[in-house]
């Protein structure tokens, strides 16, 4: 059971139409013990080797059979050149406050230091690092956004304290052979999307100091179960009759991709499960690609209609700690949330537990997208379900 979306609406609160299920008997303890087996095969292949579990062709036939289905080129650093990406994320409180606090409130352990920030974009990390008392910050990014990055850092008073070098974080030398601290903002939606992870790794294993920071130093990644008729009704019944014309088969691909959305906490209704966890001292591309059992307990009888992600990035390792969140129980940040409809909504009842297990990896047809894999067991005395969906968040940058 295993796609991006970007919200285009504001969701509203729960619609009054009843949802019809069919219910069923409950599984007798031998029907139980007949199907584990299988499920249970088919995770436990996933767990074996998480990059063997997605298969394209097969992904692409559930839609529209032989449909040709090719992702854009990597346009990745094209589209941070542009600055309204940037404005973005520099106008999001809660990312851009929370790694200047890291930053001037350690400022014991900036002092005189050498920091490397790895992808720079507008040098607003670099400078935050020499207003901690750094002795000097190499900045690394590869899209044009570092050319604009030298003059506000020029403009800023730093040019003796913050170089900015253009280029990949793989190919580019810096002019020292180690640093004390590692900055940067690379979460992607979902965490991983993006795979930006991977760069800061290399540049950790080749120039960070035994002992050096890494900042952030530990991420978690989280589900939990929603309720969100309404919405998804918009969303994806609104292509069952387009002006009388049915485009259902678009349906099916739309319910594959993730949906980037702000989600109100009160459409949650399961305790979360922890699905991640990274130390990033320790990490290694190859955990990147994992498989991971959840766990849920129901917290009020309704309708399962989807499960949404979100992260969290700790600054543990200074004096002055710090934790960036991105849960729908806080205040927004431009990551949003990332929401993945069911493909068949749960009647869910109170203290009952959704459960299966996700499957994540880099895509092989673009490394920046994810392929995500599902399942969903589902019983209570009414009502048994599992099945297993597949998802791909994939980039849709626009090239001008």
């Amino acid at each position: 059971t295993w796609g991006y979306m970007e919200g285009d609406k504001k969701r509203g609160k729960k619609g009054e139409a009843a949802v019809k299920y069919i219910k069923k008997a409950p599984m007798t303890e031998s029907e139980v013990m007949a199907s584990a087996p299988v499920l249970q095969a088919k995770e436990e292949e996933i767990k074996q080797d998480p990059s063997v579990w997605f298969n394209e062709e097969e992904f692409r036939k559930q839609f529209a059979g032989s449909m040709e289905y090719k992702d854009v080129p990597d346009s990745y650093f094209a589209c941070y050149s542009h600055f309204g990406i940037h404005e973005e994320m520099l106008k999001d409180e809660v990312r851009t406050r929370n790694y200047m606090l890291a930053c001037i409130n350690n400022k014991e352990q900036f002092k005189d230091k050498i920091v490397l920030d790895v992808g720079s974009g507008t040098g607003i990390l670099s400078i935050f690092a020499a207003q901690a008392g750094a002795k000097h910050v190499y900045g690394v990014d590869n899209a044009e956004i570092a050319d604009f990055a030298r003059v506000i850092i020029k403009n800023a008073g730093f040019a003796d304290k913050i170089t900015i070098l253009k280029g990949k974080m793989e190919e580019v030398t810096l002019p020292v052979d180690k640093v004390d601290i590692i900055i940067s903002e690379w979460m992607g939606y979902f965490l991983l999307f993006e795979s930006m992870l991977d760069t800061v790794i290399f540049a950790r294993d080749k120039y960070l100091v035994p002992g050096g920071l890494m900042l952030p130093d530990r991420v978690t990644l989280h589900l939990a179960a929603i309720e969100d008729y309404q919405y998804k009704q918009s969303k994806f019944s609104f292509w069952d009759s387009v002006y009388g014309i049915n485009m259902e088969c678009i349906k099916k691909i739309a319910l594959s991709e993730p949906l980037v959305d702000l989600v109100e906490h009160q459409q949650i209704i399961s305790a979360d499960s922890t699905i991640l966890d990274l130390d990033l001292y320790n990490v290694t591309t190859a955990d990147l690609c994992f498989a991971h059992k959840y766990s849920m307990k129901i917290t009020r009888s309704d309708t399962i209609h989807a499960l949404v992600g979100w992260f969290e990035a700790n600054f543990t390792k200074v004096n002055s700690p710090i934790k960036l969140t991105t849960s729908p129980y806080c205040k927004p940040t431009h990551w949003k949330q990332t929401v993945f409809y069911l493909n068949e909504p749960i009647n869910a009842k109170k203290d009952s537990v959704l459960h299966g297990s996700v499957a994540i990896c880099k895509s092989k047809v673009n490394f920046r997208n994810l392929d995500i894999k599902m399942s969903y067991h589902y019983s209570d005395t009414e009502l048994t379900i599992d099945y297993i969906q597949m998802y791909k968040l994939r980039q849709i940058y626009l090239l001008y």
